[in-house]
């Protein structure tokens, strides 16, 4: 239970965060410092315990102090992917009720035909143009002592819109002390990884998705080090693992297949013996590619299953992974429950139904009555709508996403399945599958497939692929027909926007 306002007392010239790319640096001191003067800008602003801002910015120190100063003046921050449209970055600007937005040169040219919410004040980190303000000179207006009244704010982060619009999950501020820590982190990433303020993290994913970012800020206020990658490259997070002395990361599964996808060369050369613990999550993990990094990297690979939304969690760490492949693990926060996707009924272990959270954390979506009461049950049990079965030691088990469920000929087939086949191909980078319209049958299976070697798409790897399913799954399971494209859609932080691809063989809705 601490903060780096105590690390900066204690140890104020140790790092905090430092940049893989750029190796700019911000020491506890520094940090605490601009936090402060960021906290009295928004205090300056009108921005009272309760207020939002917002921030749409790359991986830089200055993410860092933006949040850190939100954090501990009591605000909701909302941070915005640098990669959505002028409109949907307009949308959660409104949406959100943001009076603040921290933007960069990199970032601002995205707002390009946006229409803004009024009283919307922009603050630019680099050289400020006419509608912005400088941010580094309305620090440098400030006093780099606390607020007086410091309470601990909260990240209002936006669910991916993976299948549609993307919906703000706010947190009750409860008057809390700064120094309070998340208990569900400091689970995971403290005792059950191991870390501490010896420890050094590596981010490798953008810092505006719910994991990175709250991981980085728990590093920040457990006093550890971290290095912020700039952009995920596989052979560069290898190397820093070996330049830093990396005790912990977080990944997702998109890296794991990259980093599988390495020359075996380059693996067998990476130096990662200081690696303790590896945290992923984000999307479910081929069982092949997951149990090929335990090889590799050993029985330090630490599993959940959790949303942005914080409804519940549950959790599974290798040794038990091993003896329960391809489970997310048991229940920490909350109690699984399976139910019949009609009618509602729980099911029993081995059954396959809709998963909920019976007795976890509430939460609401933002201005959106409907998509709350939509995600739960009477009782009050929640859902991230993700589809799954317990086994009868209660490890759950991931199928699919409802929204992807292909029904072909009345019967329900999960993609997942096909696409964890699919990646675990040496021909194949990426892989997704999804119905499309089918005059007999309703929908049929098919896939769109990023090769590893681009010239290789074409009629003769369609056929290898789909004879390399058959041999592995029913053949009502495996696509009928595969398209190529250079890259598929992912988030940076590994989410198909398979609703992108869907959307190429669906007619538009009327």
């Amino acid at each position: 239970m601490t903060h780096p306002s105590v690390h900066a007392e204690n140890t104020p010239d140790k790092i905090a965060y430092r940049m893989a790319g750029s190796n700019l640096t911000l020491t506890y001191a520094e940090l605490n410092a601009r936090s402060n003067q960021a906290a009295q800008l928004f205090r300056a602003r009108g921005l009272a315990i309760g207020g939002h801002i917002a921030l749409l910015l790359e991986n830089t120190l200055e993410f860092m102090v933006v949040c850190w100063a939100a954090q501990r003046a009591g605000l909701h921050y909302t941070a915005i992917s640098r990669f959505l449209k002028a409109d949907e970055i307009a949308f959660i600007l409104a949406d959100s009720g943001a009076k603040i937005l921290v933007v960069s040169p990199t970032t601002l040219p995205g707002l390009a035909g946006a229409t803004l919410p009024e009283h919307l004040e922009i603050f630019c980190t680099g050289d400020a143009p006419p509608g912005t303000t400088s941010w580094a000179q309305a620090l440098a207006a400030h006093s780099p002592t606390p607020i007086p009244d410091e309470t601990a704010g909260a990240d209002m982060l936006y669910s991916s819109g993976t299948t549609g619009r993307p919906k703000g999950v706010k947190q009750i501020l409860r008057g809390l002390p700064i120094t309070t820590v998340n208990p569900l982190l400091k689970i995971l990433a403290c005792d059950m990884c191991g870390m501490d303020e010896h420890s050094v993290y590596l981010n490798p994913a953008p810092l505006y998705h719910a994991a990175p970012l709250r991981f980085t800020m728990l590093a920040g206020a457990i006093g550890a080090t971290t290095i912020i990658m700039e952009k995920f490259e596989p052979e560069i997070f290898l190397q820093l693992i070996d330049q830093y002395r990396v005790t912990h990361t977080q990944c997702v599964p998109t890296m794991f297949v990259r980093l599988l996808k390495l020359p075996p060369e380059t693996r067998a050369a990476a130096n990662i013996a200081s690696l303790k613990g590896a945290i992923h999550a984000a999307a479910p993990c081929p069982p092949d590619v997951k149990e090929a990094m335990i090889a590799w990297w050993g029985e330090i690979l630490l599993e959940y299953y959790a949303g942005t939304e914080g409804n519940g969690v549950t959790i599974i760490n290798s040794q038990d992974w091993l003896t329960h492949r391809g489970s997310v693990g048991r229940a920490v926060v909350g109690e699984v429950k399976i139910l019949h996707p009609e009618t509602a009924e729980p099911l029993p272990p081995g059954k396959t139904g809709n998963i909920f959270f019976a007795g976890g954390p509430v939460f609401e979506y933002h201005n959106n009555p409907t998509a709350t009461a939509g995600a739960r049950t009477q009782e009050g049990w929640s859902t991230l709508g993700d589809i799954g079965h317990l086994d009868a030691e209660n490890y759950l088990y991931l199928t699919d996403r409802k929204a992807y469920t292909i029904i072909s000929g009345g019967v329900n087939i999960y993609p997942q399945e096909a696409e964890d086949v699919l990646i675990t191909h040496p021909a194949v980078m990426d892989a997704a599958v999804f119905g499309i319209p089918d005059p007999e049958m309703g929908e049929r299976v098919h896939a769109v497939v990023q090769p590893l070697d681009p010239a290789a798409a074409g009629p003769a790897l369609a056929a290898e692929l789909i004879a390399h399913c058959q041999s592995k799954l029913a053949n009502f399971k495996c696509p009928r027909t595969i398209d190529f494209d250079p890259e598929l859609p992912r988030t940076p932080t590994g989410k198909l926007l398979k609703r992108l691809l869907k959307a190429r063989y669906w007619p538009a809705p009327t």
